[in-house]
């Protein structure tokens, strides 16, 4: 198989590992970022940590645990990058809080941009990039592996499930291919809208929560209280996607039927299920939302996943009163509009707010 030449947008948790990876396995990789952290990328390089993957790209313990790929660039502008093209393929994987910012950089190049291949979490990603791009320049895509950030361009592959590209683009099975050469585990979905909402559907468990509480996802499993609100959410999601003729699919490594089989479960049988594959898998780490909550950006992706539950709802004429509330007050903690102490480890005062 043929190198490919790739673009990266951005150096953030999910691009390093996406590019890097492509990286080590001979791809030549662009990656655009911001001035200050192309400054840094130079200096350093890449760090990826794939150590829990080691069995599966060699054989060879002699190989190191942490790799810099060597074949990578780091640039600060589209226009720039695009000169080191023609690409092949774009790696689109940045919050998505940040799409309308880079969508407005992609404008005046949309006709020297190659075909993306989008693996930002939500469901409005893609249909945005379309509008810009073309609906045949957008590959829809998934990650389902968990990646941790210690820096810009430096990161650790904590648990290795895969990736997943949507079918039906004409590149989209050299694409895959490309992937698992590169030993990111990828799958072929042959429903782009099933995959990214059943995607979504994993990205809410005890995340909104969790940022409200300053909890981690053990402890708003183990409260009765919470647990139950947590199935509420999940049953308004997916009452959503039923609406919208939109099917649960399992994911590379993510039973994501078990989770939607789960929130109709008696209670005695799916809380220590939930407790164990939701607290369990994180442990102390804290989830995403409270990450962003706790960066001082002041932008959360609340409103692309949970808040999406909403606006989809309301189209479809179901409520979703639970998915709204959480979205106000995590976007009120967000933007300074509350104090972040004001629900901290304090889920009776919250569950009195849904009430």
């Amino acid at each position: 198989m043929g190198k490919m030449n790739v673009l990266t947008f951005g150096a953030g948790a999910i691009g390093t590992y996406i590019g890097g990876s492509l990286a080590l396995a001979g791809n030549d990789v662009v990656f655009v970022e911001q001035p200050k952290a192309v400054l840094e990328l130079t200096q350093r390089g890449l760090v990826l940590d794939l150590s829990i993957n080691r069995g599966r790209l060699t054989a060879d313990d002699s190989l190191p645990e942490v790799y810099r790929p060597a074949s990578v660039e780091f640039v600060s502008s589209l226009d720039e990058a695009l000169s080191r093209g023609p690409f092949d393929i774009a790696i689109f994987a940045l919050k998505s809080f940040d799409t309308a910012a880079a969508l407005e950089a992609m404008r005046p190049f949309a006709e020297r941009l190659p075909p993306i291949l989008c693996l930002s979490n939500g469901v409005d990603n893609e249909p945005a990039l379309a509008a810009i791009l073309g609906a045949d320049k957008v590959i829809a895509g998934t990650v389902t592996s968990s990646v941790g950030r210690r820096g810009v361009g430096d990161i650790v592959l904590e648990r290795l499930r895969g990736v997943g590209v949507a079918d039906r683009h004409p590149l989209s099975l050299f694409v895959a291919e490309v992937l698992n050469a590169a030993g990111l585990n990828a799958h072929l979905c042959l429903h782009a809208a099933d995959m990214k909402w059943s995607k979504l559907l994993t990205n809410l468990p005890a995340n909104v929560t969790a940022a409200i509480l300053n909890m981690t996802a053990g402890e708003v499993f183990a409260h009765p209280g919470l647990f139950r609100l947590e199935m509420r959410m999940l049953r308004e999601a997916l009452t959503v996607m039923r609406a919208n003729h939109l099917r649960v699919m399992d994911l590379p490594g993510v039973p994501v039927r078990a989770l939607a089989l789960g929130t109709h479960l008696p209670e005695f049988v799916a809380r220590p299920l939930m407790l164990k594959a939701v607290g369990g898998g994180r442990g102390a780490k804290m989830p995403s939302f409270h990450i962003d909550l706790h960066s001082g950006r002041g932008k959360s992706e609340v409103d692309w996943l949970n808040g999406a539950v909403v606006r989809y709802g309301n189209k479809a004429g179901v409520p979703t009163p639970v998915n709204k509330l959480l979205t106000g007050i995590l976007l009120e903690l967000t933007q300074g509009e509350l104090p972040l102490e004001t629900y901290s480890h304090l889920p009776e005062k919250l569950l009195a707010r849904i009430h």
